[in-house]
């Protein structure tokens, strides 16, 4: 290790110590609340920073990428909210319940909580802190506190939302959590949002990260931790369109339960740099999983899907298709994992991921990994990297397409088949309206 890296990494670890301490005292929750706040920093503490010599995070050293650490965003005032309304126009879903974060703090205003359907409940995260609610100290703090950047969010969470969907509740409604950075100022955003889904009930969540028109520097620590119900249902998409400049760290731990059904979708164009990680763990038999993404990627962009399926019960299926289409200096990172466990007989588990390179100096690096130690399995995986077929661009620009025209085309084709996978029709145009937004800006 040379010496500009160490001095790197000692001034990062003291600066986080420093902005804990500052923060501290703002932060919702007292008694057990604040406990568990100081036991996941000292638990951050000694890891610190993820770096390449940890296997998970060998791609995406944080020590490097990471070189500020910004302070904990104020609460919007009256001109940040209009800010942030503004930039909500362009991402309005129709007929979808929005809930709003604006630099990290619930705003109501904003929101859409009133006439809930039947078996809804939305809290925003800081009065559940605030109530000290015992109910929900498990969810919220244990959620694997050995890996350093939830332990980080868990130690600085600020606000988010708490949804509940009662037993044998179907909503209508999608869910639309939105983040949106107003650019006030460079500032870092902590949010934690928790949804549980009761048996045999079903919804649709949809999650946005936005930024407002001049929000230039900003830096997102997101996590969500979902439980989802006996028999029950969750349609998940979610969507990075972040500021060119930002950098965006989230993370999702979901538990399923038997007969469970949940179908995630992903798509990062924005960001500067920006990674995902999710763990779903399959504590019932007979659940099935979808996940699948895409990045988008040009210019200097660096972003990282680390995926970790965790087949620990019988009669389990999980599915994994992840497509990369990245230009220009831009790094698409995708670590796909799947174990089963001893006991997880019956599993059938796939996972594909391909990259389109359009550059010569473009790079994707993708590791699928299978992890299998039961003997009554269906399992694979694979993966492809390549540029665009230069018979089809031919085929295409004899028709009259121009070259950008044949590489849109070409583009959208190869990444349609994970956008297919969303079941809602009008989530499915959103994914598409910020395909072609990422397509229009390349040129």
């Amino acid at each position: 290790m040379n010496v500009a890296l160490v001095r790197t990494e000692a001034k990062t670890d003291t600066a986080l110590s420093d902005a804990f301490a500052v923060a501290r005292d703002r932060l919702p929750g007292a008694g057990k609340v604040a406990e568990a706040r100081q036991q996941a920093f000292e638990a951050y503490q000694r890891a610190g920073l993820p770096h390449r010599r940890i296997e998970d995070w060998k791609y995406t050293d944080l020590r490097v990428l990471m070189r500020e650490v910004l302070p904990l965003a104020a609460a919007p005032d009256a001109a940040a909210l209009t800010r942030a309304g503004a930039a909500l126009k362009l991402h309005a879903i129709e007929g979808a319940r929005r809930l709003v974060l604006v630099d990290g703090v619930f705003a109501p205003k904003l929101s859409e909580t009133g006439n809930p359907e039947k078996g809804l409940r939305i809290r925003a995260l800081r009065e559940v802190l605030e109530a000290e609610d015992t109910a929900f100290a498990p969810q919220l703090f244990a959620t694997g506190s050995a890996d350093p950047m939830l332990a980080l969010n868990s130690a600085m969470m600020t606000d988010g939302v708490v949804i509940e969907v009662a037993d044998g509740a179907a909503l209508s409604q999608p869910l639309h959590i939105v983040h949106v950075a107003s650019g006030a100022q460079p500032a870092a955003m902590f949010t934690r949002s928790l949804v549980k889904i009761g048996n045999s009930a079903s919804a649709t969540l949809v999650e946005s990260y936005i930024a407002a028109e001049g929000a230039k520097t900003y830096q997102v620590h997101d996590s969500l931790v979902l439980a989802v119900g006996d028999g029950a249902r969750l349609d998940h998409v979610r969507l990075i369109e972040d500021g060119r400049e930002a950098f965006n760290i989230s993370s999702s731990v979901v538990t399923l339960g038997a007969k469970s059904h949940f179908n995630t979708f992903g798509m990062t164009s924005g960001s500067h740099v920006s990674r995902y990680q999710a763990v779903i763990a399959f504590a019932g038999a007979a659940s099935r999983v979808e996940t699948n993404g895409v990045n988008l990627l040009n210019g200097r962009q660096h972003a990282d899907t680390t995926l970790f399926l965790d087949h620990a019960v019988p009669n389990c299926a999980s599915r994994e298709i992840f497509r990369a289409v990245v230009d220009d200096r831009a790094h698409s990172v995708f670590q796909g994992r799947i174990i089963v466990r001893p006991q997880a007989q019956k599993t059938d588990a796939k996972m594909m991921t391909r990259a389109l390179l359009l550059s010569d100096e473009a790079e994707a690096d993708n590791k699928p990994e299978l992890e299998i130690f039961a003997d009554d399995v269906t399992c694979g995986h694979g993966a492809t990297t390549g540029a665009l077929d230069d018979s089809l661009l031919f085929y295409l620009r004899a028709r009259g397409l121009s070259e950008k025209e044949a590489q849109a085309l070409l583009i959208q084709a190869f990444v349609g088949e994970a956008i297919e996978s969303i079941a809602n029709d009008d989530l499915r145009e959103l994914a598409i309206s910020a395909a072609q937004r990422w397509l229009a800006a390349r040129g």
